[in-house]
């Protein structure tokens, strides 16, 4: 049987006995670490086969360092840890984990979007505080009819819309790298970027964060969209410019903002964000359920069988062996 090492940078499990019982049959054993450095990640992976990394810094400086890597993994969907650059220099393989929570995401994204809409915290608040009102908080808009806007065209975003049109919601969508033919087979219109704005009575971000992509929802795009419109973000929180959406809830420019994920995580105590009546933030959990969780830490490690037992990668990230 080979020997093979596989560098857990750092993870957020209970456990690693999904990746043990993938991996252990095929030679591996493993080296734990809770990374924060780059440091860190070179010294734990200097001589792995395989990495796995969940949060920790896999910088150029690190990725140099590694000695034998075929393969890093993401657990999860967004790469933003990994320079993926550095690690096509050296032609190794960058995957992620893109399908393991879409349900969980598009359910996430949809209980937020009623909450905010419906004031769902603000009435619970008020009926603690001994406020029975039968038609509180108003004004609170029905859903049928109205339009929802995603910002992005991929797995998420089509569950989302799914879930939308079972609320007799029309639906837009914004995605330059995606056909109107496949728009149009969902029901859905494909529209430019200030359309998506001006129209959409609830935007939805499934965005990856790119260059491209950072502070895409800024001053001038808050000014573009209806004051009476809400938004909605389970993808990446630097999409959005922080300081322009407090100013926008303040000035009345969008009706509110629910987020799951921000620019900095976790939120700071006095974010004026936590005092607002029209924002909810959630802690990044958008992702989590039980089963997510497993499947998470099973389909990473299957990515590593895969490639250790010859068969094609399913999501590399950065060109590498495609």
């Amino acid at each position: 049987m080979s020997n093979y090492l596989v560098a857990v940078t750092d993870s957020g499990f209970p456990d690693l006995e999904q990746e043990k019982r993938i991996l252990k049959p095929l030679g591996f054993t493993f080296a734990t670490g809770q990374c924060k450095t780059a440091e860190e990640v070179a010294e734990l992976c200097r001589d792995a086969d395989a990495v796995l990394t969940q949060w920790a810094p896999v910088t150029a400086e690190a990725i140099e360092k590694f000695t034998k890597c075929k393969v890093i993994v993401r657990y999860g969907i967004g790469v933003d840890n990994v320079d993926l650059e550095a690690a096509k220099r050296r032609d190794i393989p960058v995957v992620n984990v893109p399908d393991y929570a879409v349900q969980e995401v598009a359910d996430h994204t949809l209980s937020l979007m009623l909450a905010i809409v419906r004031k769902i915290p603000q009435v619970v608040q008020r009926v603690r505080d001994g406020i029975w009102e039968i038609s509180p908080c108003r004004p609170i808009i029905g859903l049928q009819e109205k339009t929802i806007g995603v910002a992005g065209f991929g797995n998420i975003a089509k569950a989302v819309l799914h879930r939308a049109q079972a609320f007799g919601m029309k639906a837009i969508g914004y995605d330059p790298f995606v056909n109107e033919e496949a728009f149009a087979r969902l029901g859905v219109e494909k529209v430019d970027w200030d359309t998506l704005l001006s129209r959409s009575d609830i935007l939805t971000v499934h965005m990856p964060l790119t260059k491209e992509t950072k502070h895409v929802f800024n001053e001038n795009a808050f000014k573009t969209m209806k004051s009476t419109s809400f938004l909605v973000n389970t993808s990446r929180g630097g999409t959005i410019d922080t300081e322009a959406l407090i100013n926008a809830l303040r000035n009345g420019e969008i009706a509110g903002a629910a987020l799951d994920v921000l620019e900095q995580e976790p939120i700071a105590p006095d974010s004026p964000l936590l005092k607002m009546d029209n924002s909810i933030v959630t802690s990044h959990c958008a992702w989590y359920s039980e089963s997510s969780l497993l499947r998470l830490q099973e389909y990473a490690a299957l990515e590593i069988k895969r490639l250790f037992s010859g068969e094609p990668l399913l999501h590399v990230v950065n060109g590498v062996g495609k």
